[in-house]
C-alpha cells in the first residue's frame, strides 16, 4: 500500500495519543499484580495489544472496557505458557523474555520479520548469568527460555537499548535473591529507565538507585494493584508538533500530559531553540512558527524517536540542523539514520550521513518524491508530513500506523491534510 501526499494546509483540534511507553509498562505491571489492577486512557494500538496478548499467555485475565484494561487475575507464574508471538513490538518481547525466565518450563518468544532482526544477545547473557537457559537464532527472535532466574548480581551493557534494563528492572522483584543491576557503557535513552521504576513504584515496588544509570539495587518485592492512567506521548505529539510548524495554520493539540517522566518532552525545548514559540496551558498545546526555522545542533541520546520529526524540519530551516548522539536509532524497526538519508535527500535536501546522526540542510529547490518508509510508522508518519509540505510524495507503507497511531491518517485528513490512500 501507498499514500499519495499533496502540498496542504492544516487547522483546527486535535488529540494526542496516549503513550506507547507507559501503557506496555503499565500492562505488564499491572498483570503481575492483578487484583483488579486497572490501566487508564489506554493506547490502543498493534504493539500495545501484543503486550496484552502476551499477558494472556502468561496466564493474566484482563478485561477490556472502552479505553481501559482491567486485570481481574495476575500472571501466574509456573503455567505451562504456549508461544508468544510480539508480532512487531520490541518492548513486548524484551520485558516478555524477562518474564519468561521466572517460569521453570521452556517459553518460545517470537514476532514478525522485522523484529527477527533486532538484537536480544545482551539481554539473553543477563538472564542466563542468574540461571536461565537461553536459546536464539543468532542472538535475534525467535528466542526459547527456560529459567527459574534466582536473581543476584547482574551485568549488562547500556549502549544497545534501555528496554533490556527495564526488563531486568521488572521482573527482578520476583527472583529469590534480588537484583544487584550493574549497567556498563553509556546508557542510552535514560528517560525510558526512569519511566520503568515511575511506573513500578505506582505498582508499590522501589528501586534503589546506587549510582544514577549505573547501579541499581531490587530486593524480592510484591506487586500490589493499583490504577494508573497513561499521559499523552511525546514521541507522537512531536510529530503533530512538526506537522503544525510545516503545515498548520491555527492548530491546537490537547492531551492529558501528566508528570511522569519522558525523554521527548525535549521536543519542546528543541522547537524554542529552532525560533518556534509554545505554549501549554491547561493541557492544551499552540505553538507559533517563524516563516524560517534556525538551525542548530542536537544531542538526541537520550530520545531517539525524535529524530524522524526533528529530520523533517530541516525543509524549512535557514541554517543547518545536525543532529548527533544517536547511534542506536540504527536497531530500532528499522536503521532510521541511513532510512531518513537515503529518503529525505530526493525532497531536494542535503544530507551528510554520520554513524551517530545526520547533518541536514535546506535547499531552495524542494520536488515531490516517492518515499518509502520501509514499513516504519514513525517514519512514515514523518515522511506524510514531509510530503504535505512539499506536494506530489507517495509514501509507502500506511497500515505501519497501527503500531503507535492507528487513526493518524483519518486525523490528518480531518485536520485538511489531502492524502490518499492508493
Amino acid at each position: 500500500m501507498k499514500c499519495k501526499v499533496e502540498k496542504s494546509k492544516i487547522t483546527g483540534q486535535v488529540i494526542c495519543p496516549p503513550n506507547k511507553s507507559y501503557t506496555h509498562r503499565a500492562i505488564f505491571l499491572a498483570s503481575l499484580a492483578g487484583n483488579n489492577s486497572t490501566v487508564k486512557n489506554m493506547l490502543f494500538s498493534a504493539d500495545t495489544i501484543a503486550t496484552i496478548e502476551a499477558c494472556k499467555k502468561f496466564g493474566a485475565n484482563i478485561e477490556v472496557r472502552d479505553s481501559s484494561i482491567i486485570v481481574k487475575n495476575s500472571i501466574k507464574i509456573g503455567i505451562k505458557v504456549p508461544e508468544i508471538n510480539t508480532e512487531n513490538s520490541g518492548t513486548t518481547i524484551r520485558i516478555a523474555a524477562g518474564i519468561a525466565s521466572l517460569f521453570s518450563e521452556e517459553i518460545i518468544l517470537t514476532g514478525d520479520s522485522s523484529l527477527q532482526k533486532r538484537p536480544m544477545q545482551p539481554l539473553l547473557d543477563a538472564l542466563s548469568s542468574i540461571g536461565a537457559q537461553c536459546q536464539s537464532t543468532n542472538g535475534n527472535p525467535p528466542i526459547k527460555i527456560k529459567g527459574r532466574i534466582s536473581g543476584g548480581d547482574v551485568k549488562i551493557p547500556g549502549n544497545f537499548s534501555s528496554q533490556f534494563i527495564s526488563a531486568l528492572l521488572i521482573c527482578a522483584p520476583m527472583t529469590e535473591k534480588g537484583i544487584n543491576l550493574i549497567i556498563e557503557e553509556e546508557l542510552v535513552s535514560k528517560p525510558y529507565l526512569d519511566a520503568t521504576i515511575a511506573t513500578m513504584r505506582k505498582f508499590g515496588v522501589s528501586v534503589q538507585t546506587l549510582i544514577p544509570y549505573k547501579r541499581y539495587n531490587i530486593s524480592p518485592q510484591i506487586y500490589k494493584d493499583a490504577v494508573f492512567t497513561i499521559p499523552i506521548d511525546f514521541s507522537s505529539l512531536a510529530l503533530l508538533l512538526s506537522a503544525v510548524v510545516l503545515n498548520g495554520e491555527k492548530v491546537t493539540i490537547k492531551g492529558n500530559i501528566g508528570n511522569l517522566p519522558q525523554g521527548d518532552e525535549a521536543f519542546i525545548d528543541i522547537l524554542e531553540q529552532l525560533g518556534v514559540k509554545v505554549n501549554i496551558n491547561d493541557e492544551v498545546i499552540e505553538i507559533k512558527t517563524p516563516e524560517k526555522l534556525n538551525g542548530g545542533k542536537f544531542d538526541l541520546s537520550n530520545s531517539p524517536d525524535l529524530l524522524p520529526p526533528l529530520a523533517i524540519l530541516a525543509l524549512k530551516s535557514s541554517a543547518p540542523i545536525e543532529i548527533f548522539n544517536v547511534k542506536h536509532a540504527r536497531l530500532k524497526e528499522t536503521d532510521r539514520i541511513a532510512i531518513i538519508a537515503r529518503e529525505i535527500v530526493k525532497l531536494g535536501i542535503k544530507v551528510q550521513e554520520k554513524e551517530d546522526g545526520l547533518i541536514l540542510e535546506s535547499s531552495n529547490k524542494m520536488t515531490g518524491a516517492e518515499l518509502n518508509s520501509e514499513e516504519d510508522h514513525r517514519l512514515f508518519m514523518a515522511f506524510c508530513i514531509a510530503g504535505m509540505y512539499v506536494g506530489d510524495c507517495v509514501v509507502t507503507d500506511p497500515q505501519s500506523v497501527k503500531v503507535s497511531y492507528p487513526n493518524f491518517i483519518e486525523e490528518m485528513k480531518r485536520l485538511g491534510a489531502n492524502i490518499q490512500i492508493q
